[in-house]
């Protein structure tokens, strides 16, 4: 992961988020806020744990009481801090703690991405790891509404999971990866 400011940062995140999440369809739901600008896009240039921590509680108070109709949803972005997953992983913990504590479970979700996410059990060259996996370690900050309003009009969501498995084990390791570089760029770390 090569650091280049919150410019580049959005700009592989929004390049992501259309190539890999919205293009293979692995959330159904991102394309509509995307497309009508209802995202936003936080970037963290911390190290220390603390720091970082911080940022997270920063975007999660302004993100909670923002104009819902024009934040849908945020993405906090950490391009120096957390590139470890245990260390991210960590943070995750304390996030959602966070968010119980403040009295916002129900009403925002908090979903996680990482340059190397490995799901408990998995192996660490399973394709279904990129369904999580993003070119920084991030924060998804979802409005629960908003949420259930678009799960209530999807046929059978549970099943999105398994088919995001399917689709990316079908495309494999080599497929994943020629897209990852096209979307982060040929000379950034690619997680194995």
């Amino acid at each position: 992961m090569t650091p280049g400011g919150p410019a580049l940062a959005i700009a592989r995140t929004q390049r992501w988020l259309e190539d890999v999440v919205i293009g293979l369809a692995l959330c159904p739901f991102a394309a509509a806020p995307a497309h009508a600008g209802r995202i936003v896009y936080e970037v963290c240039e911390q190290t220390s744990a603390e720091a970082v921590y911080q940022c997270f509680l920063q975007t999660l108070q302004d993100f909670a009481i923002a104009d819902a109709a024009r934040h849908e949803t945020a993405l906090l972005i950490f391009t120096k801090g957390l590139a470890d997953f245990a260390d991210y992983l960590d943070l995750l913990a304390l996030a959602e703690q966070a968010l119980s504590e403040a009295g916002l479970t129900g009403v925002i979700q908090l979903a996680s991405f990482h340059p190397d996410y490995r799901f408990a059990g998995a192996p660490a060259d399973d394709p279904a790891n990129f369904t999580n996996r993003s070119p920084y370690p991030m924060f998804h900050l979802i409005r629960e509404d908003s949420l259930e309003a678009a799960l209530a009009s999807y046929g059978h969501p549970e099943r999105i999971p398994e088919r995001n498995v399917r689709r990316l084990r079908r495309l494999g390791l080599e497929g994943i990866r020629a897209l990852r570089r096209q979307v982060i760029g040929p000379n950034d770390r690619e997680p194995d």
